[in-house]
Parts: C-alpha cells; structure tokens; sequence
C-alpha cells in the first residue's frame, strides 16, 4: 500500500499534506499533483522563469511529483500537456496561497503560527452546543467596513476592528462569507478556485489564522462558509484539470449548473471526496474555525436542480435524489465531527429533504444545523404586507410551529435576502418612516423568541435603508441619527437578554420548551407565547404586529408573577414611550391583562418555582 491508497479510495482527510506544493529542506520543494490523463506535468514559476519543460514531474504511484529549488513567496503553476498535445496553465488544487486577483498563480507559502486558543478550545470540547445560545453575525469582509481611501480592510484590521465591534454587539459567533479564494469579487466568494487558500485579497494565511486567535480570546466562535456544490469554470481552475473532467462529472446531465455557469462535482469519484473532505478537515484543523456551514445543499441533493424535463436521468430507483452526493454528505458529516465534535456544521438547504440534521446512523445526512429557508420566506413576506389584510396571512407567523422541532434549526436572516432588488430588511417592513422602525423590532424581538438559533446578516443592525452592496462598506453615518443609533442599541439589548435568559436557548428540541399562549388572534395581529427553560424558568412573549396599542387585552398563562424585562417600545429605543406593565401578578388561574403598544414586543421573565 503507498501513501496515496486512502486518496484513491476516498478516504485521505489530510489529502492537503500529500499534495500540493511542501518544503522538504531549505530553498527546496516537493510538488505532486493528480493529473491522472495528462500527458506530461510540468511545474513552471518565478524559480525557473516561467519554462516549460525545465522542471518536469514524474508519474509515481498515479501522482505527478517532482522536487525543485525555489523559495517562499515564489509563485507557480502547472502545465499540464493533454493527451491531444495542448497545455493547460493551471493553479494548484491544493495550494495554501494564491496571488492577488486579477493575478492566477499559486504561491509557495510554508510560515507556521504559533496559536493561542487553547483554552478556547477546551472550553469548547465541554459545551453542548444545543443548549447554548447561538447568535450569528454573518459577516462579508470585503464590505463590512473599509480604509477611507476605499482599499479593503486586512485580516488583521479585521481583527483589530470587527473582533470588538462583535463583543460590543453580543454576539456568540461569527460567519465569514466564503474566504477561500476566488477569481471574481462579484461571485462574493462562491465560485472558488482556491479550496485549500484563504483569499489573499486580506492578507496572508497566517494573517487569517491572527484574526481567528482573536476571535476565540475574545470568546467568540468563527463559522466559515464553504461551497462544495460546484466550482467556477475559469481556465486555470478546476475546469477539465488535466483536458478531462477529473473533478467535475463526465455526464452531460450532472457536469454543470447552467443558470450558475460552474461545473458540479463529481461526489461518485473517490479521488474527488477525499479532496473535498480534506478541504473541510484544512480549515477545522489548520485553521481552527468552529463550523462549516455547506452553501447550496440543494443543489447537491436533487438529480434535477434547476434543470428541465429531458435534462436529468433519474437515479437507479428512479427518483431525483443524486445518491453520490447524499453518501458524500453522509461521509462528509462523520469526519467533521471526529474532527471537530464541537463543530456547528449547517446546511443551507431550502427544501423539505427528511432528516438533514439527524445522525446518519439513522438515515439523516448528518448535519446538525440546517437554515430554516420556511420560516425565513414566510415571515418576511407577513411582515411586508398591509397590516389591513395581515388578518389573513396571520397563519405565516405561526405555522413554523408545525415542524419547528423535525430538525435543528437557525433562522437566517442572511445576506440573500438584502440584494438583489429584495429590499434592505428594514424596508421590507410595511408602513411609513417611523411605523418601519418599530415593526422591525418587534420582528426581531419575535425571531429572538422563536426556537432555533440566530444568524444576522451585518448591516440589519443598523436598519440599513440600502441594499448590501460588495463595492463599498455599510452605512455607518446612519448611526449618527438617533432612530438608527438606538435600533442598534436595541439589538446590543436583544442579544444580551437572549444569552441571559437559558428559557430563550436551552431547550429547543421539543414542546416542553414553548407553549402558545396566543395564536390565533388574527383580528388584531398580536401573539403570545411562553419558552421554558430546563428549570421551569419563563420567557413571557407578547408582540403586537398591528398599528393600534389595546388596552386591558387578558388571557391566560401560566400563574405566577412576570417581570418586564425588554420592551422594544421604550424612548431609549425611539418608541412611543407607551406606559405598559413592568410587573403583572396573575389570578390564582393564570389571567392577566396587559398594555400591548402598537408594533412593540414585550419579554416577561418568571424565575424557576421553588
């Protein structure tokens, strides 16, 4: 058996530590690569002037492999030779570091780093993640703040501003758009060329790696967005690596996202799984990242994804489901948790496939988050109808509830849902300037309550009123104007009660954790509803989506007494400054009546019986 057997075999998770390009003594290097129906490999760079032919590589044990002198910071590709006599100039499946767009070469990069998470870690080895309060703030580096003068912030900027910036908010976790390297900056880094290299539009590899360590000193988890769906067609990619398709599929019905112009892997290839295995395994391990949240699961699940009649062959039982890429997963998850069991490992997938977060001992896929697309879509368009017809669009806000426990989930409020003519978040909300303000919060104060964890796109805590835009950074100078300023405030608020509070995180997995109280009030679009901590301690949620404050409105809940404990209709918080109840006693039988402002939510907290 050589060393390349589990490569072959679809079972190598370092696959990066065999390929590529490492130092084997001072100023010299090992190269290898798998080209397995090339003609000829060369390795040509900066160490041999670009030549063709001076370095060539050998075929041992089906990998080319060749050692030359050359020294850190040098850039190289491959030319492969076709078996019909052309060459390819490609860039280095497998390299740690690329040159700055629009340059395409890889670059030779062996630097250590020494980390300083150790103690993050083990903290972390002990959490149980479903009982611990997630609140993502995803996070597009490119854009989220820039230099004055326009240039991009660094890695290490990042770190310097961001790491605060997310602590100051009270967020749990950060999720980076996908950093992997990408030719195209209007792709937002989903068409990926470099699976293997953080993209060096912010720094180097260890300057990632310095960003990361601050993160985890400042208590804050790290979520990278990673795309094995498919990968981008420009020539010195992935593409026909070697004039044949070796990571993509051969069959015309499976080889290429038409609508998106990628290429779609080829999850039936064993060579193919432990490259996209490993990739995952190179940023849990080298560079500690906390999850991995999969873009486009769907895509990869169904035979005919985006595809017309006549342009997909069903499977051997003759359904659409794309069996390669289910097992991949299924494998996939397995080594991501025997690598990471901490790790929060999400699908973005937005159709009712059954059991993507259960354990594939059991038939699921294996993940143990999934983005709740249902809940997402639903609320937000409840939110941006007239409040005169709500009435009957009140079942949007509650159906949810219906499966809310079939799976783990994070209600996403992402990045796809701010471009593309969707309308920023705040101005999806219905009604005038100052009614947008305060709808906006009493949805958000309703997602917090909602069971399933929490991601954030940056920008809504500022009720930006423009869409995201990748070519410049927020709309910061809104935080020079009041109602703006304290719509963040508000949020900072939100996230401490939710990380405060165990009854809005600890137990969402079942019924015993939320309790309906109103549901069905669709006259006056108002809900409420208790969540229930593992103690008996209560969460009390009262939100009124209509445009009328009620007065003396009672119902029944649990007996006891109820402390205010957030109001989104306060003055701190531009509201109305409605005079509601700050303490409420029930009858011996659980009634109470309350102040309910227009477009507000309120959370009332009764400690746990004793």
């Amino acid at each position: 058996m050589n060393k390349f057997t589990n490569f072959y075999q679809g079972n190598e998770t370092e696959a990066y530590k065999l390929l590529g390009c490492h130092k084997v003594a001072e100023n010299t290097y090992h190269f290898a690569v798998w080209a397995p129906n090339a003609k000829a490999v060369c390795v040509i760079g900066d160490f041999n002037n670009w030549l063709v032919n001076h370095n060539k590589m050998e075929l041992v044990d089906g990998i080319w492999q060749t050692t030359v002198e050359a020294r850190a910071g040098d850039n190289y590709k491959f030319a492969i030779t076709t078996q019909g006599g052309n060459i390819l100039y490609k860039a280095d499946p497998y390299a740690r570091y690329c040159e700055l767009r629009p340059g395409t070469a890889s670059v030779i990069y062996d630097e250590e780093y020494e980390w300083n998470d150790s103690d993050w870690q083990a903290k972390m080895l002990k959490k149980d993640i479903y009982k611990s309060p997630v609140n993502i703030y995803e996070v597009h580096a490119g854009s989220w703040r820039r230099h004055y003068d326009g240039r991009l912030y660094s890695y290490r900027d990042l770190a310097k501003y961001l790491v605060p910036y997310v602590k100051k908010m009270g967020y749990t976790h950060v999720e980076f758009m996908p950093l992997t390297e990408h030719p195209f900056d209007g792709s937002w880094g989903y068409q990926v060329t470099g699976f293997f290299a953080p993209t060096s539009r912010y720094g180097t590899p260890n300057d990632l790696k310095y960003l990361i360590d601050k993160f985890h000193k400042a208590g804050i988890g790290v979520i990278l967005d990673w795309v094995p769906a498919h990968f981008c067609k420009d020539a010195h990619g992935l593409m026909e690596f070697d004039g044949t398709c070796c990571y993509e599929s051969a069959d015309e019905h499976k080889k290429e996202h038409k609508s998106w112009g990628t290429r779609i892997f080829d999850y039936s290839r064993y060579e193919v799984q432990s490259f996209l295995i490993s990739s995952a395994m190179y940023w849990l391990k080298e560079f500690h990242f906390d999850g991995i949240r999969v873009d486009a699961v769907a895509s990869m699940l169904y035979l005919d994804y985006d595809r017309r009649e006549g342009e997909w062959t069903p499977n051997k039982f003759g359904g659409n489901e794309n069996l390669d890429a289910i097992d991949f997963l299924r494998k996939l998850s397995c080594n991501v948790f025997q690598a990471c069991p901490y790790a929060l490992f999400v699908a973005e997938e937005s159709t009712a496939f059954p059991k993507v977060t259960h354990p594939t001992y059991v038939g699921g896929l294996g993940f143990n988050y999934k983005w709740n697309m249902g809940w997402m879509n639903d609320t937000l368009s409840y939110m941006q109808c007239d409040t005169l017809w709500r009435g009957d669009n009140h079942g949007k806000m509650t159906f949810s509830m219906c499966y809310a426990f079939s799976e783990n989930y994070i209600l996403p409020l992402s990045h796809d849902e701010v471009v593309h003519l969707k309308k920023s978040l705040i101005n999806k909300m219905f009604g005038d300037y100052e009614t947008k303000f305060r709808q906006l919060k009493a949805y958000m104060g309703f997602m917090y309550a909602h069971p399933g964890k929490k991601l954030n796109f940056m920008g809504n805590e500022l009720a930006q009123w423009n869409e995201w835009n990748e070519n410049k950074e927020l709309d910061w100078m809104l935080l020079t104007f009041p109602k703006h300023d304290s719509h963040r405030q508000f949020i900072i608020d939100l996230n401490k009660t939710y990380k405060k509070y165990r009854a809005l995180y600890q137990n969402e997995v079942d019924w015993d954790g939320f309790k309906w109280l109103i549901a069905d009030d669709t006259k006056n679009s108002v809900l409420a509803f208790e969540r229930i901590a593992k103690n008996g301690s209560k969460i009390l949620v009262i939100i009124n989506f209509s445009l009328y404050d009620y007065h003396k409105y009672g119902f029944f809940m649990d007996p006891g007494s109820y402390q205010l404990i957030l109001n989104s209709d306060e003055f701190k918080y531009s509201g109305r400054g409605v005079e509601v109840a700050t303490n409420v006693t029930t009858t011996e039988d659980g009634y109470a009546e309350f102040t309910i402002p227009a477009s507000s939510v309120q959370y009332y907290y009764m400690p746990a019986k004793k």
